[in-house]
């Protein structure tokens, strides 16, 4: 009977894989297994809330726009949130129900809410994540319970977890809540390993019979970022234990210093009506600045851009800034809606710098600038990180940037509530 019993046990045990990566340069430090497609479980919920927040940026669906749950969202198996039909609900609380308590129901209605039907935002996973590189990864449904056809690798799977990381480092923190609230109080699948491990902050667990146990998982330990991801997992406990210790090995392997390299992003889900030469850049929770002063930025910020860029600020304002004599003394009126159109304006010259002020010590210097760096890895890709010990603290800066990109940087920096940010320049 013993025999019989462990022969069906290994019988029905998922298969195994895992991959280890530095967060900062992409560099892969161990990996088994890592392209075998395998069942991901949950860990789909992951690109189900990238695309959500896309769509959020994009500017198509907002997080307090009110879904309707559907018959077919509302009888999703669990884990579940316990959504009835015909029940309206906050997007932004059927994303938190999505990352921290994994609600098949609340995946299933983002997916309705942004693409008319879980079809269609299934084709919308698949074009998304191969325009984020995962080559081996098929979506079917957006909550990530098993279905043929519904596959991943623990590569993929831990792309797409740094991706998460650092195209939207303003949703991210959401995947390391250890509870939330809806329409009732719920607790993160994840939260023994984020309790456990220093320094974790995500980002999604996974479970079915035949995926097993799943994770990725992020820590961030001094200037050190690394991702974990396991499939196959045989409980939540021997996962946890398997994923703390390629963690470690991470930190191990990984260098003190490396230049951040942030994963290229690829804009390919914007609007239907907006043209493909215009790239959309939306700050979806800033903070409103409305002196005189930050609308003459924004006017210098309309002349000095290189490209064709569509800038689109929160709601409020309608006047084209391309439409505004430069010598006018007319200002922006902060109740309107905010439309910019910039036109080339011939080569940029990277003379300018990012200055986030003093600290008290190096540490607080740098993770200044990493956090800045999060937050606008494509305007300051390119740029250099300095600390340089002044006679009153440690200063902050990114070097070899241009004029119209230092402007930038800061009024969106200034919106995230930084308390210094002055663009310098030329040196």
């Amino acid at each position: 009977m013993f025999l019989l019993v462990t022969v069906f046990s290994l019988a029905e045990a998922a298969p195994y894989a895992d991959m280890v990566m530095d967060a900062r340069s992409g560099k892969v430090l161990r990996s088994r297994n890592a392209d075998t497609r395998l069942h991901p479980a949950s860990l789909t919920k992951m690109m189900t809330l990238y695309v959500a927040f896309e769509a959020i940026e994009n500017g198509e669906i907002d997080v307090d726009q009110k879904v309707e749950i559907s018959r077919n969202a509302a009888n999703e198996k669990p884990s579940r949130l316990g959504l009835k039909v015909g029940q309206k609900i906050s997007l932004r609380y059927l994303l938190r129900a999505a990352a921290v308590k994994s609600a098949n129901d609340a995946a299933t209605a983002i997916g309705e809410a942004i693409s008319g039907s879980e079809a269609a935002f299934a084709r919308r996973m698949n074009r998304t994540a191969k325009s984020l590189g995962m080559n081996r990864t098929t979506f079917k449904n957006a909550h990530g319970l098993t279905e043929k056809g519904h596959l991943s690798t623990a590569r993929d799977m831990t792309i797409l977890g740094r991706h998460l990381m650092y195209d939207f480092p303003g949703y991210y923190p959401m995947f390391k809540r250890k509870t939330t609230h809806a329409s009732r109080k719920v607790r993160n699948t994840n939260r023994q390993f984020l309790v456990a491990y220093k320094g974790a902050d995500g980002i999604k667990t996974g479970y079915t019979r035949k995926a097993g146990f799943n994770l990725v998982a992020s820590a961030e330990r001094n200037s050190k970022r690394v991702i974990a991801t396991v499939f196959g997992g045989k409980s939540t406990r021997t996962r946890n234990v398997q994923v703390a210790k390629l963690l470690d090995l991470g930190f191990e392997r990984s260098p003190e210093n490396v230049k951040l390299i942030p994963p290229t992003r690829i804009y390919q889900q914007t609007p239907e009506n907006q043209p493909n030469n215009i790239i959309v850049v939306k700050s979806v929770h800033p903070k409103i600045r409305t002196n005189a002063e930050d609308n003459d930025i924004l006017l210098a910020i309309a002349l000095d851009i290189a490209k064709t860029v569509k800038i689109i600020l929160p709601k409020k304002v309608t006047k084209i800034i391309d439409k505004i004599d430069i010598n006018s003394s007319e200002r922006l009126d902060s109740s309107d809606e905010l439309t910019v159109v910039v036109r080339d304006a011939g080569p940029q010259i990277r003379n300018w710098k990012v200055n986030l002020g003093l600290h008290n010590t190096r540490f607080q210097a740098e993770k200044s600038l990493l956090k800045a760096a999060l937050h606008e890895i494509s305007l300051l890709e390119g740029s250099k990180r300095k600390v340089l010990n002044k006679t009153r603290g440690f200063e902050a800066t990114f070097t070899d940037i241009t004029k119209s990109k230092a402007l930038k940087v800061c009024i969106k920096l200034l919106a995230r509530n930084f308390e210094n940010c002055q663009a310098q320049g030329p040196t």
